[in-house]
């Protein structure tokens, strides 16, 4: 058995090499940034209006006008006007490009329009005011984007407007994702009173939609020969593999040994932690990876978000900075193994309290509902206090 620690040391260890794939803009949401990506003009382009209103050269106002004669209209994308008699206005649009002459914008709150003049209704007014400086932003050819971003609408804007319509990502691994047990069956049956539904599978694929990582589901029976028959195909295909069950001490939990006789080396088999024990990680020669996770719900799930997560965004490049949160209340339990305590975690005065909901145990998938994460309890001890720091594994945003 390892720790924790050692668990998390051994995967990390094992990182896969990524290929790079170019895929249109509206494909890069949720993918992985495998290039650099700058700035080709200014940002922004040029002295940018940020306000509706007037646009004044500020030393006639210094001089104490307080009327302006309207020349003239700068709306937004079109070319840039020329102030012509420093004594007048131009009305201005947000978006415009500052006209050439003046270098202040009061908006129209400020102002009284009648008659083809503008009228000041403010003693308040700032050289340089509403205006968006060119380069403000970004100066043409600085590095706005680097590798191992995941990419979100705000950085889909951004490649837009540096006229990306492609752009370079990194490709994730093609995944089986592998149930197991003959008390299992599909979503759309009726079960009998010795049978559930698959559930895992489901919850696993969509905790890896949410990195934009697809994984294609398998369901194995409690046969030993056809569980090998089949995950000799599936290792044939794909690069990593998920399983869900199957690898305890029970007669029928075959998964471990099906493993090394398809030619997956064990790194390690059981971990000391709850939930999630019997944890099993291992790659194959060819460089397949393995991750073979308790079938208890509640374990597979917090496997995935404690290892298999971190281990794909590490493999990518992508930072992930660790969490922590506060214990909202005083907690023990039995000690020597590291515990998992399912949390509930409220933003309190910029402190994030975390809230034990611990369940029935890691077959209470329904108490996930409930809950925001897991507040990692570290093994050496069994008590623990309210206002103590432990690291946090969100799976769900704190609203």
């Amino acid at each position: 058995m390892v720790s924790v620690a050692e668990a998390s040391s051994i995967v990390f260890a094992h990182l896969f090499g990524p290929s790079v794939e170019t895929v249109g803009l509206p494909d890069a949401i949720n993918k992985v940034l495998a290039e650099k990506v700058m700035a080709d003009r200014d940002f922004p382009p040029f002295d940018r209006v940020s306000m509706d209103g007037m646009a004044i050269r500020f030393e006639a106002w210094e001089a104490g006008r307080r009327e302006f004669f309207i020349e003239d209209t700068q709306a937004a994308g079109v070319r840039q006007k020329h102030l012509k008699d420093v004594q007048n206005c131009l009305e201005v649009m947000t978006g415009a490009v500052l006209p050439k002459g003046t270098d202040t914008v009061i908006p129209y709150e400020a102002i009284g329009i009648k008659n083809g003049s503008a009228a000041v209704l403010t003693n308040d007014l700032t050289k340089g005011q509403n205006i968006h400086g060119q380069g403000n932003d970004a100066k043409n050819g600085d590095v706005l984007l680097e590798p191992g971003l995941l990419l979100s609408p705000a950085e889909i804007a951004l490649l837009a407007a540096v006229g990306k319509s492609q752009v370079q990502v990194f490709s994730f691994p093609r995944t089986a994702v592998v149930s197991s047990g003959d008390e299992l069956v599909e979503v759309e049956a009726k079960p009998e009173p010795h049978q559930i539904r698959r559930s895992n599978t489901f919850a696993i694929q969509a905790a890896m939609k949410t990195l934009g990582w697809e994984g294609t589901a398998f369901h194995l029976m409690d046969n030993k020969e056809q569980m090998v028959e089949t995950m000799k195909k599936i290792a044939e295909t794909f690069k990593v593999i998920m399983l869900s069950g199957g690898v305890s001490k029970g007669k029928f939990d075959f998964v471990p040994s099906v493993l090394e006789e398809i030619g997956v080396t064990k790194l390690f088999h059981t971990v000391n932690q709850r939930p999630g024990k019997p944890f099993w990680f291992g790659v194959s020669k060819k460089g397949v990876t393995v991750f073979a996770l308790p079938g208890n719900p509640v374990s597979t799930y917090m496997c995935f978000y404690r290892y298999i997560k971190p281990w794909l965004l590490k493999s990518v490049g992508v930072k992930n900075d660790s969490l922590v949160a506060r214990l909202a209340k005083d907690f023990s339990f039995t000690g020597g193994l590291t515990y998992f305590l399912q949390v509930a975690v409220k933003d309190e005065d910029g402190k994030l309290m975390a809230y034990p909901i611990p369940g029935g145990g890691s077959g209470d998938f329904a108490n996930l509902k409930n809950v925001t994460g897991f507040l990692e309890l570290p093994e050496d001890r069994s008590a623990f206090v309210a206002g103590e720091l432990f690291p946090y594994i969100p799976f769900r945003n704190i609203v």
